[in-house]
């Protein structure tokens, strides 16, 4: 781009009626603009059912702190819409609440509709129900779906109409989205695609809720939709046109986890880089997806196989910490871009190519200039001389001037598990459980003829269960006589599932169990069984780990047992004996007993219903039961579920998710080091390769009672030991921060816990990064004493970095440095005590 393609951007402005006290949302070539003026917006991701609605406050305060001004969320049709026409905008699906303590923030929203959202959410936020209407066909020309997803469009629209929540109307919603990354995946769709696309526009346009429409991943978008980009970059991309401002809809902070799989984890220097990127190359609206990432409640994780953790590595973590040193890394950049908003917004701007990827970009505006200096080449340091001064770049990095924040100062908390003071329940061995087994005994040694549904063909489990449980039985009965030429020989049952685990029983004795491994959900399951004479009952139970929610004609990717199923023996002389099961009459029984009785419950089930002796261990499909007291304090509560297998678990009723702690990751791909300089990609900076894939599982503190005893059920699919299980609080255990003379240093121990201890300080050249510093060859001999007065005893402190506030440091060098590790505790030691006095 040049300096006067920056004057030609063509103004299209969409001006609407406007209510009292409404904004204008307009938008250019350059950037939206509310109420005439240009914006820079800097906006975050949070999805409000991945967290509770008391969390809320706490999640977009922190958003606001940290430099936002836009909230996005998707909206999750299949949690609105469960069952046709049966609405649910309960606790935290309460979409206007939540929308409305945005707007209580002063901030504004990114409605993104869909109705399509994947969001790694299960069936990609569809309701299954949908795909059982007959002759529909997802995301393309086709009347029955397109009848659906305009009626739950409508709903939506209308009440953020009646609610008056549209800017156009005083409201905070400032755009809204159609579909979600369509273009990634139309191709398959043909022309009928294309056609459906041409509708959601118009749809969209048909609402006139007086503020702009966006598509994301959608370059052939139709006026007036706004196309944006989604992406861990997006510098380089341009909009289909020069009226559109270049929007980014999903920054990803990280990525999501599976089962089976490390911790992924994106750096602060390679996100902050990539927001520097895109606003030096004219970028004007950025969201970070996810800006907090949440948890998977229930059975709302989709993949298949995404764990019920959404942490995401986000800037908040799970349960609403800062992740530093991300939250405040990219906190110091929002700033640094707020305070350029004008001159990045109306500039003439111009680049400057040095080569091997070392670009110049000059905004100019009212006799002022702004100054990027970025270094894309990701191992060698650029030297230039750029108006008259010569300039170092590090690799993969921007400077900025004339402020040249090379560096920022930037925390990084250390997170730990607390273990519960309020009772024992932190300590292994002393929850008191009770238990009682699944009764799937009643089902295997009585008739199954009353079921509901029975075929004479293997059904696809999501057209059988509608999504109302991960389980399944299907059940057949054969008979087998002594004429019979499988009789007397060795039987093998053989199932071809797309499931994603099986658990084979015959004739009510169980067999043996399996799950697909993470990415290959197609298995074949094979065990010896004993057949008798007569007739004979084969029980295999489906079950499923979230549904798939990305793809083309992912609606139909197949889940359950889809066969064939058989019975094969040995005949002798290279010879097989195959007795093919498929077309028996199966009975179909959607879930467990317990499901339908509400084990889970504790107001569903009577105490003497659970056994207190001979609790059983490593077993299949047990029920468990204890209580516990609510952890002291305010910290997020986790409950670790070492030693258990997989299944689900639940608080007072609540689901909290699946568990699956028995799954370890992938032993390979892990580094202790972590360079930031290069593209960044889902398998680049792993950790946690051989652990459990998930151990510690999110108790919102909502879920919790202020008084008396909290019930906790779990349900044990494949054996474990309840034993190790206990209930602890996250807590910051350290917080170390480095920053530059000049520059503000901020330490905060994020909660109740207050800075006990320096364990660390050092202005002048320290060595290291943060969790490794060691002290350099000068140094100022009374920064630490500064420090410890200034920030021991408090929750959090700050102070401007200069000599004259932390004594001379004699270093004779253009910069000082300084670094500082604290110690949080709820207790202030002996020698800080001392010196507070």
């Amino acid at each position: 781009m040049g300096s006067s393609s920056a004057t030609l951007f063509l103004l299209c402005f969409a001006l609407f009626s406007l209510a009292a006290n409404a904004y204008e949302v307009s938008h250019d070539g350059r950037a939206m603009s509310i109420n005439g003026e240009r914006k820079i917006l800097i906006s975050g991701t949070i999805h409000y059912p991945r967290s509770t609605a008391e969390m809320w406050p706490s999640l977009i305060n922190k958003a606001k702190e940290g430099g936002l001004q836009v909230i996005e969320t998707y909206v999750f049709w299949n949690a609105h819409e469960p069952l046709r026409r049966q609405y649910d905008f309960s606790g935290n699906l309460d979409l206007v609440r939540f929308i409305k303590t945005v707007q209580s923030e002063g901030l504004y929203v990114l409605l993104r509709i869909g109705p399509y959202v994947c969001a790694e959410w299960s069936y990609g936020g569809f309701p299954v129900w949908l795909h059982n209407i007959p002759n529909i066909k997802f995301r393309t020309k086709n009347d029955a779906f397109m009848s659906e997803m305009k009626n739950f469009t409508t709903l939506i629209v209308d009440m953020m109409k009646t609610e008056k929540l549209f800017a156009s109307q005083g409201g905070p919603i400032i755009a809204a989205q159609i579909e979600n990354e369509y273009g990634n995946v139309n191709g398959p769709y043909g022309d009928d695609g294309k056609e459906y696309i041409k509708w959601c526009a118009q749809l969209a346009d048909s609402y006139q809720i007086g503020v702009p429409w966006v598509m994301c991943q959608q370059d052939d978008a139709p006026p007036p939709m706004l196309n944006t980009c989604n992406g861990w970059y997006c510098d380089q991309w341009q909009p289909n046109s020069n009226s559109t401002p270049k929007i980014w809809t999903e920054n990803w902070t990280g990525w999501y986890k599976n089962w089976g799989n490390p911790n992924p984890h994106r750096t602060a220097e390679d996100l902050a880089f990539s927001v520097a990127r895109f606003f030096q190359y004219g970028g004007s609206f950025q969201n970070y997806y996810m800006y907090h990432g949440g948890t998977n409640f229930g059975r709302t994780a989709g993949g298949p196989y995404i764990t019920t953790s959404y942490d995401y590595d986000a800037p908040l973590d799970e349960y609403g910490n800062k992740n530093q040193p991300k939250w405040g890394h990219l906190k110091q950049l929002h700033l640094l871009l707020k305070s350029m908003e004008k001159i990045l917004t109306h500039g003439v701007y111009r680049n400057i190519e040095f080569g091997n990827q070392m670009t110049a970009t000059v905004y100019s505006y009212a006799g002022r200039s702004v100054c990027f200096l970025g270094n894309a080449d990701d191992s060698r340091d650029a030297t230039i001389n750029f108006r008259n001064t010569n300039y170092t770049i590090p690799a993969w990095s921007v400077s900025i001037l004339p402020d040249c924040y090379t560096e920022v100062s930037a925390q990084t908390s250390t997170m730990g598990m607390k273990e519960n003071e309020a009772d024992d329940a932190g300590e292994p061995f002393a929850l008191k459980w009770r238990w009682m087994y699944e009764p799937y005994d009643q089902l295997l040694n009585s008739s199954v003829s009353g079921s509901k549904m029975s075929a004479s063909v293997l059904l696809d489990q999501k057209v059988v269960t509608n999504d109302t449980s991960d389980y399944l039985w299907y059940t057949t009965s054969f008979d087998v006589k002594k004429t019979d030429p499988i009789w007397g020989k060795e039987v093998k049952l053989r199932v071809n599932t797309s499931g994603h685990g099986l658990h084979a029983f015959v004739n009510g004795g169980y067999v043996g169990s399996q799950y697909a491994n993470y990415s290959h959900y197609k298995f074949q399951y094979e065990s010896v069984i004993q057949l008798q004479l007569g007739k004979n009952e084969i029980a295999l139970l489906s079950a499923t780990v979230g549904l798939a929610n990305y793809g083309s004609f992912f609606d139909n990717v197949e889940v359950g047992i889809h066969g064939p199923v058989e019975l094969v023996a040995d005949a002798g002389n290279n010879e097989t004996i195959t007795m093919d099961l498929s077309t028996n009459k199966w009975v179909y029984k959607v879930g467990l007993q317990g499901e339908r009785d509400e084990f889970y419950n504790p107001l569903k089930t009577k105490e003497e219903e659970w056994l207190t002796r001979n609790l059983p261990t490593n077993s299949i499909f047990v029920w468990y039961k204890t209580t516990f007291k609510s952890p002291l304090g305010n910290d997020p509560v986790v409950v670790d579920l070492m030693g258990l297998g997989k299944g689900f678990a639940w608080v007072n009723g609540n689901n909290i998710g699946r568990y699956w702690t028995s799954y370890l990751a992938d032993q390979d791909g892990c580094s202790s080091t972590c360079d930031y300089r290069g593209t960044y990609g889902s398998t680049k900076c792993l950790t946690k390769c051989g652990e459990p894939s998930q151990r510690w599982y999110h108790v919102p503190r909502s879920f919790l009672r202020d008084d008396g005893d909290n019930t906790f059920i779990v349900l044990e699919e494949l054996g474990g030991s309840p034993y190790n299980v206990k209930f602890q609080t996250v807590t910051v255990g350290r917080a170390s921060a480095h920053a530059y003379e000049g520059h503000k240093l901020e330490l905060s121990c994020q909660g109740e816990r207050v800075i006990s201890e320096i364990k660390f300080a050092s202005f002048g050249q320290p060595k290291g990064e943060i969790g490794s510093f060691e002290k350099g060859h000068c140094e100022s001999p009374k920064a630490l004493s500064v420090i410890k007065k200034k920030c021991v005893g408090k929750e959090s402190c700050s102070m401007r970095i200069s000599e004259k506030v932390l004594g001379s440091t004699g270093c004779n060098v253009e910069q000082n440095r300084l670094a500082v590790e604290a110690i949080c505790d709820t207790k202030v030691n002996e020698e800080a005590s001392n010196l507070l006095g």
